[in-house]
């Protein structure tokens, strides 16, 4: 008996084991059965107009097979307090799927490793399902300096889904890494220059790998790489700081009530030609915008206007849709086949000096969220990217990336649909509350195997 006690002591001591290592990272916001926890990145210093540019490796992130509903960032100082754009420029932050052979070993947030280190077998890029090849966007999350307010919930029943084991190679790990690109344009010469990393700015030939730079390449991210500096003002002074990603994710446990969807990022540099099926995407990502002549402004009103024709392999019903511009757009526009607007997206640009209001920065883009079935892509069909910027003056390093999420069925009308996201209540649980349900809970299922233990010996049988 005294055997038999000491075994079911020694489970519940595993299972409240397993909860610590749940939970220890986070505490976890239940809000009508949505989760959501709030994680921060590594530390990374600023001084006036330095830039860092990091990968993260193995970031923290929920577990388990769920359905991703909402995922958000922003930058913070060591206090908790958000930074503005006009002191920490947010260029972009992005999120990668990843999976890493067992057998090896990198360090925790590593970030002296870039992208290039998927080139050996040991790393597999768990990609979105977007057009463009190696070298494109390959991330399942990111946003640049509009993340404060730019939805991103995925409405029900829809989810992203991750952490499903069929999809995971054998031998291999699921993980997630982040790339953080900020500029600190405290005291600069020239700020817009710096977050438009302006070659001249900066006094670079070399890009980050040693390159040297194409010649008429005149700014974008190979002149504002890690570690580099932007010109500061003649005297300028002010102290070294630390800083960090906060980002916030919201999920659900997967069931079958849940309808996935497929995460595409288009890019306006799409080299793709429908002449000739062949070509690869080669998406570059970046790219100027010459200011207007006189001419120009005549004749369009000084707007830049790239388009991209594209063709999706396999559509389906447009659940999101959101652009991402830089300082200077006017707003993204998606077309269908035939002509119609899948999704217009503009930009908010803030209009005073508080964080998420920062007069000159976009600092959120407008999204669509039709409704289920009636914004439908069929297969193979074509869609029209179109990027407007202002070109009353020049701009270096913009992007025109559209992300959409595609579901491939509708909800049957007998399913059932949990409360929408954005209109759950807000219930915060400590780890002592969880630690005393689920201990609360542990016990329930322990009398029950004692119960059955008792039952099992009272009528003969032999417990396995």
């Amino acid at each position: 008996m005294a055997h038999c006690s000491g075994g079911w002591l020694l489970f519940l001591l595993i299972l409240l084991l397993a909860l610590s290592v749940q939970t220890s990272q986070a505490p976890i916001r239940i809000e009508n059965g949505v989760k959501s926890s709030v994680f921060l990145s590594p530390k990374f210093v600023l001084k006036p107009g330095s830039v860092v540019n990091k990968f993260y490796y193995d970031i923290d992130f929920p577990i388990g097979h769920i359905a991703i509903k909402s995922f958000n960032a922003e930058v913070v100082d060591e206090a908790g307090n958000p930074v503005p754009l006009h002191e920490t420029y947010l260029h972009h932050w992005v999120v990668v799927r990843y999976y890493q052979h067992k057998s090896v070993k990198i360090s925790k947030y590593n970030d002296s490793l870039g992208f290039e280190s998927f080139d050996q077998s040991d790393f597999i890029i768990g990609r979105n399902a977007g057009l463009c090849d190696r070298g494109g966007p390959t991330q399942y999350f990111g946003l640049g300096s509009e993340t404060r307010k730019t939805a991103t919930h995925v409405p029900d029943p829809y989810g992203i889904e991750v952490g499903n084991p069929a999809e995971i190679p054998a031998g291999y790990e699921d993980k997630w890494l982040m790339n953080v690109h900020a500029i600190d344009t405290r005291g600069v010469e020239d700020r817009l220059g710096c977050t438009e990393c302006r070659c001249d700015l900066y006094n670079v030939t070399e890009d980050g790998h040693g390159r040297p730079l194409k010649p008429g390449y005149m700014g974008g991210l190979r002149c504002c790489h890690d570690q580099t500096q932007c010109r500061v003002i003649e005297g300028f002074k002010s102290a070294k700081r630390g800083l960090y990603m906060r980002y916030t994710v919201k999920w659900v446990d997967w069931n079958n009530f849940i309808i996935p969807v497929n995460i595409y990022i288009l890019d306006v540099t799409d080299t793709w030609k429908k002449s000739d099926e062949l070509t690869s995407h080669y998406c570059q990502v970046e790219y100027d915008v010459d200011a207007c002549t006189a001419t120009d402004e005549a004749n369009d009103g000084c707007i830049d206007a790239k388009r991209v024709s594209l063709s999706l392999p396999t559509g389906g019903n447009v659940i999101y849709s959101v652009a991402h511009q830089h300082t200077g757009g006017i707003g993204s526009t998606l077309y269908g086949e035939d002509g119609r607007v899948i999704c217009h997206s503009t930009p908010t640009y803030g209009e005073g000096k508080e964080a998420g209001n920062e007069a000159g920065y976009i600092v959120g883009m407008s999204t669509c969220y039709p409704q289920p079935g009636s914004v439908k892509i069929s297969d193979g069909e074509t869609l029209v990217v179109v990027s407007n910027y202002s070109s009353a003056k020049g701009h270096t390093g913009v992007m025109g990336l559209f992300y959409i999420l595609v579901a491939d069925s509708l909800p049957q009308s007998n399913s059932f649909l949990p409360v929408p996201v954005d209109e759950h209540e807000k219930i915060t649980l400590p780890h002592s509350v969880w630690g005393i349900a689920f201990f609360g809970a542990a016990i329930a299922v322990a009398a029950v195997f004692a119960f059955r233990r008792k039952s099992e010996q009272e009528e003969g049988y032999q417990s396995i």
